[in-house]
């Protein structure tokens, strides 16, 4: 509803045509009818798992278009998520192990710097300085080779490594200081077998709460990345169907990041029980 507030339609932009070419385009659409029944048509197609056809893409449906980008953008947001992993959780350790000390400053100031930064910005800056000027990483492009996902995926991933970096620290500096890590250290247990074994398990527990969110976030923030960069995902598609206002198109991916966040939180929720036990669901 909220789409269709705003001005203009699927076929505003086309070359002028005949009232009577218009009608019958939308005819076929169905965009003649009224707005609550165009409502119940699409919801009686989605319940069938029909997304409908793409108002731009003649011959094309929705799920046909998803169907050809969703796996590259599920290859791009594993890849940022990893990378994020790999660079947050060890930075927000070595904080926490090193508190107050100019490696915990250090940490938490480039973590700043990489919340505020949006993605798009840093995409920008990665293209200026490694691909224009130093001419080391292609400018755009994916899959041809592994230089062309360099650019993109830590870009995407530098925020979400950001975020981990600071929950990491958080939750080891309460892990830490509890109890049963004094009583690990006064039995004289070696510092790596302590954090391994007894403080990195529940002080990731922060971590995994946001991953629920931060998955499909980093689905959804590779849509801006994607356009930039010319990576064939249901980003770029995206982007494209709110500027074309094919409505079936952004609704289509809309759905789809939305179930994508429902299954990456229920399933953040059924990990958590295995990493705390003090959590049970009945």
């Amino acid at each position: 509803f909220m789409m269709r507030v705003a001005p203009g339609g699927p076929f505003s932009r086309d070359r002028v045509i005949p009232e009577e070419v218009k009608a019958a385009i939308e005819a076929r659409y169905h965009l003649n009818e009224p707005l609550i029944n165009q409502y119940f048509r699409y919801m009686k197609d989605l319940a069938r798992g029909d997304l409908g056809p793409s108002f731009k893409y003649k011959d094309r449906s929705v799920n046909e278009m998803i169907a050809a980008g969703l796996p590259t953008t599920i290859k791009l947001g594993a890849y940022a998520l990893l990378f994020a992993l790999i660079v947050g959780i060890p930075a927000g350790c070595i904080a926490a192990l090193k508190q107050n000390s100019a490696a915990d400053y250090a940490a938490m100031s480039v973590s700043m710097i990489g919340v505020s930064v949006p993605s798009f910005v840093v995409l920008t800056a990665l293209i200026y300085f490694f691909s224009v000027k130093l001419k080391i990483l292609p400018v755009s492009g994916w899959g041809m080779s592994w230089k062309q996902m360099v650019n993109p995926v830590v870009a995407l991933g530098l925020m979400y490594s950001a975020y981990i970096a600071r929950l990491s620290r958080a939750g080891m500096l309460e892990v830490i200081r509890q109890d049963y890590i004094r009583t690990a250290r006064a039995k004289g247990l070696y510092e790596w077998l302590i954090i391994t074994r007894h403080s990195l398990k529940a002080g990731l527990l922060p971590v995994i709460s946001f991953l629920g969110p931060a998955c499909a976030a980093i689905l959804t923030g590779s849509l801006v990345i994607e356009s930039i960069s010319g990576i064939p995902g249901i980003g770029r598609e995206f982007v494209q169907s709110a500027l074309n206002r094919d409505y079936t198109m952004t609704m289509g991916t809309v759905i789809l990041y939305s179930v994508f966040l429902i299954v990456f939180n229920l399933l953040v929720d059924i990990l958590y029980a295995f990493l705390d036990p003090r959590i049970t669901y009945d």
